[in-house]
């Protein structure tokens, strides 16, 4: 009896265990590899291929810094999962979450939540005082949406398209180098794209349970989506355009120019998948699950890769 009372307590904290893994979704971890843009923009400025120490130096200070921006994304999620538990558990989908199914208890995620941002915060003002400035005002952000910003209409996008930019920021923070602000206003304009899309899909798929689901869902039409969509998309090819011709840290000879049909591409194929499949709700997953915008990314980074690193070079 007494083996058998300590194999289902052991069941028991594994399962609870296993179940605030998955409510930190490591699967949203990917948003924060626009911390490595800075890295992969500044070869053959902050570092070079031939000089491999320096370059393994700079990259491994960039995933440090993917590591601490994760583990404060996870713990911003399981307080998102706290205070959306009444409204996940009418969703078709997120009632399966472990919170709103009851396999997490919501003390275990304020607790877990607590040290997550502790250890988080800590790492990364240690790894670089300017870099934990930059890690706190996302945090701040990212609360201040859970709490309050998710519930006001066109405000939401924009916060969501901020911790992006920050995303962006900390990446070039940690190894102290400048960026082109283009690469900030297309990394704004790109996220912007995606919360719009990922706004129009729930509101697709919730029909007319969408304020139960979402405050804001309430106050948002297909068609006001629609119309701010293909701004938000117009905008965004227009930036990264201008960007291939007029930084100052790129190849004289335009070069860059060649990588603006990967990006229009992109696009097109997510907005597609958008309005056929209804599948924007979770832009991670259309991100690595489908071919031919995984092709499109991997081409658009060779074609990046090749012209900073040979003809700048």
């Amino acid at each position: 009896m007494e083996y058998s009372g300590r194999g289902t307590l052991l069941l028991s904290v594994v399962g609870v265990g296993r179940a605030f893994v998955l409510t930190t979704r490591p699967k949203q971890w990917t948003k924060n590899l626009i911390i490595f843009l800075a890295f992969f923009f500044t070869v053959n400025e902050a570092w070079n291929p031939p000089d491999m120490g320096e370059m393994f130096s700079l990259a491994a200070r960039t995933a440090l810094a993917f590591v601490i921006f994760s583990v404060l994304s996870g713990a911003v999620y399981l307080i998102n999962d706290v205070f959306d538990v009444e409204k996940d558990r009418v969703h078709p989908k997120k009632r399966f979450r472990p919170i709103a199914s009851g396999k997490l208890p919501i003390i275990v995620a304020w607790a877990g939540a607590t040290i997550l941002f502790a250890g988080g915060l800590s790492s990364a003002f240690l790894l670089e005082p300017l870099f934990g400035g930059i890690s706190t005002a996302y945090v701040t952000l990212m609360i201040a949406y859970t709490i309050v910003i998710k519930r006001l209409i066109l405000l939401d996008v924009f916060a969501i398209s901020a911790g992006f930019v920050l995303r962006a920021v900390a990446g070039a923070v940690v190894l102290g180098v400048p960026i082109s602000p283009w690469l900030y206003i297309c990394t704004g304009l790109g996220s912007l794209f995606l919360a719009l899309t990922k706004r129009r899909s729930e509101l697709s798929i919730a029909g007319e349970h969408a304020g139960e689901q979402r405050d804001t869902l309430e106050h948002y039409t297909l068609a006001l989506l629609d119309q701010l969509i293909s701004v938000v998309a117009t905008s965004t090819v227009l930036a990264y355009a201008l960007y291939t011709f007029t930084a100052p840290n790129l190849p004289e000879n335009n070069a860059m120019m060649l990588t603006i049909p990967f990006v229009v591409y992109g696009l097109f194929r997510y907005m597609y998948l958008v309005h056929t499949k209804d599948i924007g709700e979770n832009p991670e997953d259309i991100l690595i699950t489908d071919a031919p915008l995984v092709l499109t990314v991997v081409l658009w980074l060779a074609t990046a890769a090749t012209i900073l690193g040979l003809l700048r070079g």
